[in-house]
């Protein structure tokens, strides 16, 4: 089953901000906050090189339809890069250039050894079968082959695409490559060498910096509200693992179609279960209709955004009652929104460290294929939980001595170490 997508005009968002110029944004308060010179700073605001691609594809009706598809490095300074493949209707360059930004952030932030990319393809999943996502996928990785590798950039599932696709991905590169190639991807299916732990790796990594904020905030989370927008992988993780890790109690969540709430807390997999009869969790019994809107302004504890870029904007940031915000999402908040809320004293965990337990499995699943060992879920849990509360740590520390919110934070914490890299190796 396809990941669920973010419902929104990717191009700008559905507030109209351009993704990559918000990063131009933060990359500047940054390089204030550091006093970057300027050669510096022209760098990082710098996709290292792009890739855009024209894909023929032979469709069931027997038509031929050309789709347009990218891939970027945004900087390789620290490794070989990694990021995710979407496949969306709206999907633009300036998207693509923006997460392969978050992903270089990422994964410095996470202490990885790689650099950040991210691709994509013009196209509506949904209205396509099995054979015609097959014969795009695979014909996706002949047309960036020379792009991508194992020792070079390797891929993983986002938005829309799922561990079949990178098996079929993954299968096409060893056929060109004429030897099986299974660390040229990952998200894969563990039997094609995948890692466990990776379903949802990307939500228990958020539970794990919730946990630490709550510590430090002094939030008992058992039995504390939780409110999520977006039901897709992330977001049905998160409505899970908030009760199973912490038990905490789900009162609303929401999808494209609309939301649900009600105050004595929600069942995850029955609501689950509901939505893959009626392809929405609205209408969910013995529940109160909310709007997606409505259910950020909730009087919750933690806010969970897990769907749309752009979701939290000035409009609406005064409007927030929640003690902790968990952005699952890339991307949810504007930059004046951030300003808000820390002026508010809403603890905002960012993107690029709330939901870089994808990106960090991703990486085990990288040394996995390369030792040819693979770990037990245990293993991957406890590594997981290592790398996500050190990181967390090292933004509150750094937003406590700078006196700046968490975003601006780990920005520092991130392009601090790129920056040191780039000169060592003598870039500037």
């Amino acid at each position: 089953m396809l990941q669920q997508s973010r419902t929104m005009t990717i191009n700008k968002g559905t507030n109209g901000q351009n993704p990559f110029q918000v990063v131009g944004d933060q990359i500047d308060a940054c390089a204030r906050i550091l006093k970057l010179s300027d050669e510096v700073v022209a760098i990082l605001k710098k996709p290292a090189r792009e890739l855009h691609v024209s894909i023929p594809v032979k469709m069931d009706d027997g038509t031929t339809k050309v789709f347009s598809g990218y891939r970027v490095h945004y900087n390789d300074a620290l490794g070989i890069t990694k990021g995710g493949i979407r496949f969306h209707p709206d999907e633009t360059i300036d998207t693509v250039r923006a997460l392969s930004a978050w992903m270089t952030w990422k994964c410095s932030l996470l202490d990885l050894p790689l650099g950040g990319a991210k691709g994509g393809i013009i196209c509506d999943p949904k209205q396509m079968s099995q054979g015609e996502l097959e014969r795009l996928s695979r014909a996706y990785i002949r047309a960036v082959y020379s792009f991508i590798g194992p020792e070079k950039d390797v891929p993983a599932p986002d938005v829309y695409t799922n561990p079949q696709i990178m098996a079929w991905m993954m299968d096409e590169y060893s056929v060109i490559a004429g030897k099986p190639s299974p660390g040229v991807i990952t998200g894969k299916p563990v039997a094609a060498g995948g890692s466990v732990g990776r379903g949802d790796a990307t939500a228990r990594g958020g539970m794990y910096c919730i946990r630490e904020a709550a510590n430090r905030l002094g939030i008992d989370l058992d039995g504390a509200t939780v409110a999520i927008q977006g039901f897709g992988n992330a977001g049905y993780h998160a409505a899970v693992l908030c009760s199973a890790l912490f038990n905490a109690k789900v009162v609303a969540v929401c999808d494209s179609r609309g939301g649900i709430y009600n105050e004595d807390g929600l069942d995850a997999d029955k609501v689950s279960s509901y939505k893959k009869l009626t392809g929405s969790v609205s209408g969910y019994p013995d529940t109160q209709s909310i709007n997606g809107d409505d259910l950020l302004e909730l009087p919750v504890d933690i806010l969970v955004p897990a769907a749309m870029e752009n979701a939290i904007t000035a409009k609406n940031a005064a409007n927030i009652k929640a003690k902790i915000i968990a952005e699952l999402a890339n991307g949810p908040l504007t930059p004046e929104a951030d300003d808000i809320l820390f002026n508010n004293g809403i603890h905002v965990i960012p993107d690029f460290l709330c939901n870089a337990g994808g990106v960090t499995v991703s990486y085990f699943e990288m040394v996995q294929n390369n030792a040819l060992y693979y770990w037990r879920e245990e293993e991957v849990r406890e590594k997981l939980d290592a790398k996500m509360t050190t990181a967390y740590r090292n933004v509150f520390e750094t937003s406590q001595e700078y006196g700046i919110n968490m975003r601006q934070a780990a920005y520092v914490q991130a392009i601090t170490r790129i920056v040191e890299v780039m000169q060592i190796r003598g870039w500037v």
